[in-house]
């Protein structure tokens, strides 16, 4: 039998404590901002917390709301549970409602929080944690269509273009779904595999199970993680490359950026590197893989020289080049059809 993928029980409560900077909530902003339809709330501990615009709603509410998981939207420095966090957290677990968190602080390891989720007969669940008996790659060819992100560098769009490209190919009628291949994207789709954390001689068939055989003409957009040039993280780039299979591929890039992030020995990669190192390693497993178009975050170049930067990028490699926060993925997606 397959080994599914962590699937997470809707609709959410989104959880923010008293945190009230953004940066330290972005877990709970992502989800609110691509997929309202799965927010049935917020759970706020303070007025001072950031506000997602959504429901405030304490957990009896929730729990006659048949709301399916509590998930912590924040993540503080260390990635620990803070003590006053734990009362609401059980109060939500003894109503039946799962815990959802990415932190580093297992939940099961709380031993009032496990009580709590033993008494209510919810889950407590880890999207750090992959799911067991992964199995090594099979390389098989499979149905269906995919299109993997990839990056010159980490932090840089992977996630948001990939979301970004399923909603203008479901708006533009392609049978298009999201794959998340971390944490954020965990929460974002409700299910998913943490590459991230596999062990290595795992990988490939961690993304083979991520993307599976579907319709002839269905894409999976699968969400890409580090950079095949990055001397941290390259190994997991190379596993979900090989086993996503990807007909199709964009990179993603950050304006302004010159060396790998953290890693200021390392001169970033160009995107004509990425492009060709990204063919010649996919192609072990599709040989018909190919570029469609390059992704940028295009904050460091201001407004009034963004277009032209952008026209440049796609004369320089014959692609379309597009900011998909400000212009959408269409002229990406036309290179599809």
């Amino acid at each position: 039998m397959q080994t599914p993928t962590l699937k997470l029980r809707t609709p959410y409560l989104i959880f923010l404590g008293d945190e009230s900077r953004p940066t330290y909530a972005k877990t709970g902003k992502g989800i609110a901002d691509w997929r309202p339809e799965l927010c049935a709330g917020q759970l706020r501990l303070s007025n001072d917390a950031l506000d997602l615009k959504l429901p405030d709603m304490p957990v009896g509410v929730a729990a006659d709301a048949g709301v399916g998981s509590l998930v912590v939207g924040t993540a503080l420095v260390g990635g620990n549970i803070p003590h006053n966090w734990l009362d609401t957290l059980c109060e939500a677990a003894r109503a039946g409602i799962d815990i959802v968190a990415g932190l580093h602080t297992r939940l099961d390891s709380i031993a009032v929080l496990r009580d709590a989720a033993a008494a209510g007969g919810s889950r407590l669940v880890d999207v750090r944690i992959p799911p067991h008996n992964i199995p090594v790659a099979s390389g098989r060819k499979r149905s269906g269509k995919r299109l993997l992100t990839v990056g010159t560098d980490c932090a840089l769009g992977k996630k948001y273009t990939a979301l970004q490209l399923e909603r203008d190919m479901q708006r533009a009628g392609y049978d298009a779904d999201f794959r998340a291949s971390g944490q954020t994207g965990i929460m974002i789709a409700g299910t998913g595999i943490p590459i991230d954390c596999v062990v290595a001689d795992f990988i490939s068939g961690a993304a083979e199970i991520l993307s599976p055989d579907n319709k002839s003409e269905h894409w999976d957009i699968i969400e890409g993680q580090g950079s095949i040039y990055h001397p941290g993280y390259a190994a997991v780039s190379h596993g979900l490359l090989i086993g996503s299979q990807p007909d199709a591929f964009v990179v993603c890039h950050a304006a302004g950026r010159t060396h790998i992030e953290g890693w200021e020995e390392y001169p970033l990669p160009s995107i004509g590197e990425v492009i060709e190192r990204t063919t010649a390693i996919g192609a072990l497993t599709n040989p018909g893989i190919r570029c469609i178009g390059i992704s940028v975050n295009t904050l460091a170049v201001g407004a009034e020289k963004r277009a032209d930067y952008l026209a440049q990028l796609s004369a320089q490699y014959g692609l379309p080049c597009v900011d998909p926060m400000i212009h959408g993925t269409g002229a990406i997606i036309q290179q599809l059809a």
